[in-house]
C-alpha cells in the first residue's frame, strides 16, 4: 500500500498524499464510495460528489493546487469531510486499476 494510505479492518484511517481530513468516525471504503456517483446527464458521466454537480476531478484539482480540505469545505459549505476523502479514495482506487465504477452509484439513463 502506498505511503499515506492506511486501511485498518477495512476502515480508512488516513488518506493519500498525507492529507488528513478531520472526521469523527472512520468509514468503510464502501461507505465512502457511496458519496460518489456517476450520472450520464451530469458532466458527461464524470464521477461527481453525491449529485451536487461537483466533479471528483475538481476536488482533486483543488487539492493538487495546494488548497486544504478545510478551505474546500469553507468554499463549498454543502460538502462534508467524507466527500473529500471519498474523492481521494476514488482516485486511489482508479490508479490501482481497480474497476471502481462497479462500486459507485450509477444513475440510469432515461
Amino acid at each position: 500500500m502506498p505511503r499515506g494510505v492506511g486501511v485498518s479492518s477495512s476502515r480508512l484511517t488516513s488518506v493519500a498524499s498525507g492529507v488528513k481530513i478531520p472526521y469523527t468516525w472512520a468509514m468503510t471504503e464502501a461507505e465512502l464510495l457511496q458519496h460518489i456517483e456517476v450520472n450520464p446527464h451530469i458532466f458527461g458521466g464524470k464521477p461527481i460528489v453525491r449529485g451536487v454537480r461537483i466533479a471528483v476531478e475538481h476536488i482533486l484539482g483543488m487539492l493538487a493546487a495546494g488548497d486544504t480540505p478545510e478551505k474546500i469545505l469553507e468554499e463549498y459549505s454543502f460538502l462534508e469531510p467524507e466527500d473529500i476523502q471519498a474523492c481521494l479514495l476514488f482516485a486511489y482506487k482508479s490508479m490501482t486499476g481497480e474497476q471502481i465504477y462497479e462500486r459507485v452509484t450509477v444513475a440510469k439513463s432515461s
